[in-house]
């Protein structure tokens, strides 16, 4: 089971569900040093208690510093290379833990949809920290004002945005999509056969991209959703729409 998404919190604490998580606890403690306290107790046991009930011979302080180094790379696409040597460790190794966090719904990783396209196409996965609240935690974010003044805070807020958006659509399998060009797409949808977009800009007003419209035909996407801060849903092409983030506290459908 996992935690509150944004149409059990609401809209009026997304800020808070945003900076603390959406494990209960966290959420909605009584103020930010409580929140963070149980965020800490929870990732101490969690990694020397769980994870070595679980059969797994990792020390936790090496399990730790590598998490630690899964939020630095929140939202970028994985590279074994650099977390393996920090610690010290083959690539596999690196790729065992990273496979581990996944396993117990601590990491998201999306994987790179490959479309038959002569242009060259990403094929690793992008990272993501599932819960907010333990990246911030780990990140060492201690409050909104903190968050909002990171290099991390626009990664930050498009993971969120993504985790919202595939627990409100449900869909049957999830990917990225980019290519070395440049041209990306943060989320890859699969509902009931057919295929959808959804781009994640925190700005006041999003505008279509040359990377919209390159993957809406090179995927054949049937629509796609730019979710972003924002107040108004409105047409970015009869197949793209600007889709305010709000809205999948109310359970409103992204692509209608």
């Amino acid at each position: 089971m996992g935690g509150f998404n944004l149409s059990e919190i609401g809209w009026g604490r997304h800020k808070q569900h945003w900076l603390r998580g959406s494990f209960p606890l966290s959420c909605l403690a009584r103020s930010e040093p409580n929140s963070l306290a149980w965020r800490k107790s929870f990732v101490q046991t969690f990694l020397e208690r769980d994870i070595p009930q679980m059969g797994v011979r990792i020390p936790a302080t090496t399990l730790l510093r590598f998490w630690t180094m899964l939020a630095h790379y929140h939202g970028q696409v994985w590279n074994a290379a650099e977390p393996a040597r920090s610690l010290n460790i083959g690539e596999t190794s690196a790729r065992r833990y990273l496979d581990l966090l996944t396993d117990v719904f601590m990491i998201r990783q999306l994987q790179p949809w490959h479309a038959n396209l002569k242009k060259r196409q990403i094929k690793a996965p992008k990272i993501y920290i599932r819960d907010t609240g333990l990246l911030h935690l780990l990140l060492g974010v201690r409050s909104e004002k903190e968050l909002l003044s990171h290099p991390k805070c626009g990664a930050s807020w498009e993971g969120y945005a993504i985790e919202e958006a595939i627990k409100a659509v449900e869909p049957d399998e999830t990917y990225f999509w980019g290519t070395h060009g440049g041209a990306e797409m943060d989320l890859v949808l699969v509902k009931d056969g057919k295929m959808f977009g959804i781009e994640c800009k925190r700005s006041d007003a999003p505008r279509l991209t040359p990377s919209m419209n390159i993957a809406l035909t090179g995927l054949k996407l049937k629509h796609v959703a730019v979710l972003y801060p924002g107040e108004r849903r409105y047409q970015l092409t009869e197949h793209v729409t600007a889709v305010p983030l709000r809205e999948l506290a109310h359970k409103m459908s992204l692509f209608s």
